[in-house]
């Protein structure tokens, strides 16, 4: 005979899962939303505010250049745009497009002003043509007119360069920012790097000078000079690295006989023929 155990009725509770917060709008989320809301106005005012549109360029290191060129690179609009929305990558890049800027730096202070910062390129030597007195910088670069009316900074600089004195009729016409020809260049360094003493003349300077009848020429800075054709260069004909050897075959050949020299043509590298002044 079997015991029957006895059923405890009721129902069953089932677990549900785990309480989800309320979604309502909770003053925590009230406060966030009342800051962001601050701070988006608190931004437009500042963007909006007369108080930061940029209303002075203070420039440093344009001497070249001039100040009034950097402004006028800047090219800032009307009406005067905010600080807080300028893009100084761009500005600098404009200034890097200025012929004598190598180096620029812009910065905004506030409550309104750009700073624009350059170093510019140095000239190496001067090149004179017609009217014009080039400035032109290690790379053939030319910077600035030394000559122009109001260049008062481009005449300072111009002050103990080299000098080449180019006569030809149809050479390179130059303006700024425009490249020497290289070849030219080249020549003319070699030249205007001769002191009188590399030639064995008493002269105090020399005369650098291309025209279109000899060539380069170099002639004593004095009355009554006498002239030395070193002649034209060319990629495929005579090369500027054969000048080193002409300019022993002038001293060679000015040697005792300076006073009464002429003309001296230096047709290579080791030929040379003179030519004396008349009653010598």
């Amino acid at each position: 005979m079997s015991a029957e155990l006895p059923v405890r009725g009721g129902r069953v509770r089932r677990r549900g899962g785990p309480r989800r917060a309320s979604g309502g709008f909770s003053p925590r989320r009230a406060l966030a939303a009342l800051v962001m809301l601050a701070a988006a106005g608190a931004t437009w005012g500042v963007v909006a505010s007369p108080v930061f549109d940029v209303t002075t360029v203070e420039v440093e290191g344009a001497t070249l250049t001039g100040d009034d060129a950097i402004r006028a690179a800047l090219a800032l609009p009307s009406p005067a745009p905010n600080a807080f929305v300028l893009a100084t990558d761009e500005l600098r890049a404009r200034l890097l497009a200025l012929p004598a800027v190598a180096d620029a730096h812009v910065s905004v202070g506030l409550p309104g002003t750009i700073r624009a910062r350059v170093a510019e390129r140095a000239p190496v030597l001067a090149w004179r043509r017609g009217r014009s007195l080039w400035l032109v910088d290690r790379d053939g670069r030319v910077l600035a007119d030394a000559a122009a009316p109001g260049a008062p900074a481009a005449a300072t600089a111009a002050d103990g360069l080299p000098v080449v004195e180019d006569r030809r009729a149809s050479g390179v016409g130059q303006a700024i920012g425009e490249q020497v020809d290289p070849l030219d260049l080249d020549v003319a360094t070699r030249l205007l790097s001769l002191t009188p003493a590399d030639v064995g003349s008493s002269a105090p300077a020399l005369v650098v000078a291309v025209d279109d009848r000899d060539g380069w020429t170099v002639a004593p800075d004095v009355a009554n000079p006498w002239v030395a054709v070193f002649g034209f260069y060319g990629p495929q004909v005579r090369q500027p690295a054969m000048i080193p050897e002409q300019v022993r075959s002038l001293r060679s050949l000015l040697a005792g006989r300076e006073a009464r020299m002429l003309r001296v043509v230096l047709a290579g590298e080791r030929e040379g023929t003179f030519t004396e002044k008349p009653g010598s």
